[in-house]
């Protein structure tokens, strides 16, 4: 395998989705891709709207983390980028990692704060496992990886 080749499958391998292909999950797929990342944004927004009271209240003093502020900059960012990112379904797998990571550091937040208390963590765990689909599956049939992974010659879906 030539080195040109074997980097084509990696970046097959990247936009390719590995979900079913019948019309109607991809449609399904599709719209919840974009209404999750949709109210993802949200909260993006919301940290950078108060960066100092969030990285007090939540990072450094809930969390115990060091860089507060450096952290909750990557926290909203992730948020708002990924989620435009997977949207559009660009760059699926990797927004969806870093919009699980940081639900998935949410979780804890919650869960160090308030204990097990559903109620708290149910939101941020709901997003997680969205986004860990995501990751798993990729953008689906109706997305720009799908568009990208077909011109790179991956399997027609």
């Amino acid at each position: 395998m030539t080195s040109t080749a074997s980097s084509n499958r990696w970046l097959t391998l990247l936009f390719q989705s590995t979900s079913d292909t019948t019309v109607w999950f991809q449609v399904a797929l599709t719209i919840l891709r974009v209404i999750v990342s949709f109210f993802m944004i949200h909260n993006g927004v919301d940290k950078l709207a108060d960066v100092d009271g969030f990285a007090t209240n939540v990072v450094a003093n809930g969390m115990g983390l060091p860089f507060p502020v450096f952290l909750t900059y990557c926290s909203a960012y992730a948020e708002i980028i990924g989620s435009i990112l997977l949207i559009f379904g660009l760059l699926s797998r990797p927004a969806a990692l870093s919009l699980f990571f940081t639900m998935v550091m949410a979780i804890y937040f919650h869960i160090k704060v308030d204990g097990l208390q559903i109620g708290s963590f149910e939101t941020a765990t709901l997003y997680a496992c969205s986004f860990l689909f995501f990751l798993v599956n990729g953008g689906g049939q109706y997305s720009l990886d799908a568009l990208i992974s077909n011109q790179l010659g991956g399997s027609k879906e």
